[in-house]
């Protein structure tokens, strides 16, 4: 075999499928999923490219090869306890969209494998479905292997296929790493999965069928070839190396973690589970947070959460104190930036995001693995093995622990937590804010009998007044026939067709009125669920009955205000790319008359000048006036057509997607206005964080933002007012007190020098000799611990043998003790000061020099002072 390094590996893998076999070269998607809500991160070489095996996307060459960044977290708390398991991992792969199949990609396997990779044909064995003839014959005849080392299994072993969709037979293929990786004299072909013997190194996918649903299996007319062989499994099989941790770059990075542990690697079997954990770990958390994830308590931000978090325990298992983990990632980057170029650009990144994470864990962990170990210690002394759910949701909860961490360690004690209660207390919890969240609101949909109510018909993107019929009222959840003035009643509207927009996508919903001759509603919020629209709606004249037919009409100041901060964070959403990069997402919005709120992924605060830049790009789209066009179009063309979709909703066959000019293209519901140009200007009122890796904008938009320059106007008169000049001056008057402030500080200090010149005499003239000693007590009103320092000073540099006590007097009393250093073998300060202290209710002291103490009883401080020479 070749001993090859891992990136000289990757690199001949790609050469020789793009240059020798004529496959489109595919750089490495993003772990983040690309218009796929299906996966949480990406985990395998053909999860990016399933809309080309499928023919919704077509490439100009449909055979494709790349090595593909992947994450698997399945088996997350199994890593570092083993020697083969991992959460990153890249997969080298060859694809066919249709084009060549089982003949070529069984070829070429074998061609590289011995030709490229070196490995004897004699070290091979291949396994393939047990009805795939054509595959069994492929390696037997026209590749030559050994019938003995062609292996025929059944569908568990060699069909892949998933509930509904294209599936078909593979082929795998082992190579014999020899008679000493054995498990035992019947361990002598590939089945065995604890045998390290036999190692598989490549999966040939032929996808051929089509699964429908009643389970039979139909021929595609272009069959796929999905092949997938790990890099580092093949790197470990050349290297000849134990496991994936002993390969060439993570020896590196291993090398790296020994340096900053002073442990070293194969000599403790618990050091051992420790550095394996975080060299994994610091490989995973470095890929996802250069593909743009940021820690949080969510969806693939709680993996990386996860991740750093048992990285950094585990750290502190090693004896490492303190943030390390960036130098860690400083390896992992120098390793791969040969092929990951990305990596090294955004370094400082990547490090500033994992640094704030292991900061904020690091403030925490110590208490509550205090805790936690009390909670052990307690369970075993009860001869327990089980932790109460509650003390794990606290240890979630106050100590941000997660619960996959607590059970980790419960685990390395023998014992378990209750899931069960845990689960629980998690559900009061978010029940909590849901009832919250309700109560802000005034008014829940819980319990509303809506059966037989066809959906609402929403015209009021168009129509801000619409006729429509009242098909049923609710009272406390409770169905009426009608709802009256008389008692000011309150009540929810659901009618056939409205204008008014309710509240989703971060737009507030709108109000306005339900009316007609004998009626008018106010209505207050507007909710909907299932297409059917709730108007909450307060009765002010006459009375409101089922079936009564009316006018609905939105409050349309209102409105229009909302379409203008609406569609200026559409705006700023580009501005935001453009001015910080394309890894910038939308992390919450909210929208309504006054104002606008954009939260953002971001991990630091954003400069005045990029504030000032985002801002001048926003009002230079709003002057130029393009047309807002919002079009129903099929989501496929939509995002052909290059629309962003936010929060990665899972969206409907029809999409609606709102444009602004060449600009900004997005996914969205919500009300827009119809040209930039009326949203008449944008102005960033503030910049703020929201939690790790979030920030937030304010703005405004409109006759809001002239309200704020009349408002910053008239602060600007009454600034000038107060000093004494007109507004064009303030800058002007603003020096010329400032060197006025300056020189009169200056004259002060003159004048302190002279009063200080005047004090010493005034010391002096204080001093009491007692047994030999100069003993120095006076009283001062307000005085600050920078003057008495300062008398305390000037005095001793005057006089020999002294011992100072100075009281200041304001609300409380502050003493300050100083004795010469040629006394304090007789004298100690801190034993004065808190005698003296103590007379007045106080307390304090300090070293035997010098020593403060503070007094509370200012009726006992002559007493007090007094004292001194008792105790001298």
């Amino acid at each position: 075999m070749k001993q090859l390094g891992m990136n000289e590996l990757r690199s001949k893998f790609l050469n020789f499928f793009a240059k020798d076999k004529g496959h489109t070269l595919l750089k490495s998607f993003p772990l983040i999923p690309v218009d796929d809500d299906s996966l949480l991160l990406i985990n395998a070489g053909m999860a990016p490219l399933k809309k080309y095996f499928t023919g919704e996307k077509k490439m100009k060459n449909n055979r494709a090869t790349s090595s593909q960044k992947c994450v698997r977290t399945a088996d997350i708390e199994r890593v570092g306890k083993t020697e083969r398991h991992g959460t990153f991992f890249e997969m080298l792969g060859n694809f066919s969209f249709g084009d060549y199949f089982k003949e070529e990609a069984i070829s070429w396997a074998y061609e590289f494998l011995t030709s490229e990779l070196e490995i004897s044909k004699d070290l091979l064995w291949v396994t393939v479905y047990k009805d795939d003839d054509e595959a069994y014959n492929i390696w037997k005849d026209k590749i030559g292997i050994d019938p003995e080392r062609i292996l025929r299994q059944g569908k568990e072993d060699n069909f892949w296929e998933i509930e509904m969709g294209p599936c078909g037979p593979c082929s795998e293929i082992f190579v014999d790493r020899g008679e000493a990786r054995a498990v035992d004299e019947n361990d002598t072909k590939p089945g065995n999965d604890d045998s390290d013997r036999f190692m598989e190194v490549w999966n040939l996918v032929f996808t051929q069928f089509n699964k429908e649903k009643d389970k039979n299996y139909t021929p595609l007319a272009h069959p796929n070839i999905d092949t997938g062989m790990g890099l580092e499994r093949i790197a470990m099989v050349l290297q000849e190396k134990d496991n994936i941790f002993e390969v060439d770059v993570m020896a590196a990075i291993i090398d790296e973690i020994e340096k900053v542990s002073g442990k070293k690697y194969k000599k403790d079997k618990k050091s051992d589970v420790s550095i394996r954990v975080i060299a994994d770990h610091t490989k995973a958390m470095t890929f996802l947070v250069g593909d743009g994830v940021i820690p949080s308590n969510e969806k693939r931000g709680y993996v990386l959460r996860r991740l750093i978090r048992r990285a950094y325990r585990h750290g502190k298992l090693l004896g490492i104190e303190g943030e390390f983990l960036s130098k860690i990632v400083d390896k992992v980057i120098d390793s791969y930036k040969v092929e990951y170029q990305e990596l090294e650009d955004n370094r400082e990144k990547i490090k500033e995001i994992i640094i704030e994470e292991e900061d904020r864990f690091q403030k925490t962990i110590d208490q509550g693995l205090l805790m936690l170990e009390e909670k052990i210690e307690a369970i075993k002394a009860k001869g327990e093995s089980i932790l109460d759910g509650k003390e794990a949701f606290r240890l979630y909860d106050t100590y941000g622990f997660p619960l996959d961490l607590t059970k980790e360690i419960l685990e390395e004690n023998n014992l378990s937590v209750d899931e069960e209660a845990f689960d629980k207390e998690m559900e009061i919890q978010k029940q909590t804010a849901r009832d919250a969240r309700k109560k802000e609101a005034g008014w829940s949909l819980d319990n509303l009998n809506t059966e037989g109510i066809a959906k609402t018909d929403f015209l009021g993107y168009d129509n801000l007044v619409v006729e429509g019929k009242v098909l049923r009222l609710y009272q406390n959840n409770d169905q009426v026939d009608s709802i009256s003035e008389d008692q000011g009643e309150n009540g929810i509207v659901i009618s056939d067709k409205t204008s008014f927009y309710a509240e989703g996508g971060g737009e507030v919903a709108d109000t306005g009125y339900i009316y007609n001759e004998n009626f008018k509603a106010r209505v207050i919020d507007v909710q909907k669920q299932k297409d059917i629209y709730f108007h909450y709606v307060e009765v002010i004249e006459g009375k409101l009955a089922i079936n009564d037919g009316a006018s609905f009409e939105v409050d349309k100041d209102r409105r229009y205000a909302i379409e203008r901060n609406h569609s200026a964070t559409h705006l700023l959403d580009q501005a935001l790319k453009d001015v910080l990069g394309s890894q910038v997402g939308q992390a919450g919005s909210l929208v309504d008359e006054n104002k606008l709120r954009f939260d953002f992924t971001h991990n630091k605060a954003l400069t005045s000048e990029e504030l000032s830049q985002i801002e001048q790009i926003v009002n230079r789209q709003i002057a130029k006036r393009d047309v807002v066009t919002k079009e129903i179009m099929d989501y496929k063309d939509s995002q052909e057509a290059g629309a962003i979709g936010l929060f990665e909703d899972k969206y409907k066959d029809k999409v609606r997607v709102v444009s602004m000019g060449d600009y900004s293209k997005e996914l969205c519901g919500g009300c827009h206005v119809n040209n930039t140009s009326d949203i008449l200007m944008f102005k960033i009122k503030s910049e703020s964080s929201v939690s790790a890796g979030v920030r937030r904008i304010e703005a405004i938009t409109g006759t809001k933002v002239y309200e704020l320059l009349l408002e910053d106007e008239n602060k600007l008169a009454s600034i000038a007012r107060q000093l004494n000049t007109n507004q064009n001056n303030i800058e002007n008057r603003i020096d010329n007190l400032k060197a006025e402030i300056e020189s009169q500080k200056q004259e002060i200090n003159r004048l302190k020098a002279t009063s200080s010149q005047d004090i010493v005499g005034e010391l002096k003239e204080a001093i009491k000799e007692i047994n030999g000693v100069n003993v120095l007590v006076k009283k001062f009103d307000k005085a600050s611990m920078d003057e008495l320092r300062d008398y305390e000073n000037r005095i001793k540099s005057k006089v020999d043998n002294l011992i100072i006590v100075f009281a200041s007097v304001d609300d409380k009393i502050v003493f300050t003790v100083s004795v010469d250093d040629k006394l304090t073998d007789r004298y100690d300060a801190g034993k004065i000061v808190r005698t003296v202290a103590q007379i007045t209710g106080g307390n304090g002291g300090g070293r035997k020099n010098f020593a403060q103490a503070g007094g509370k009883d200012i009726s006992k401080l002559d007493e007090a002072l007094d004292k001194v020479y008792e105790i001298i």
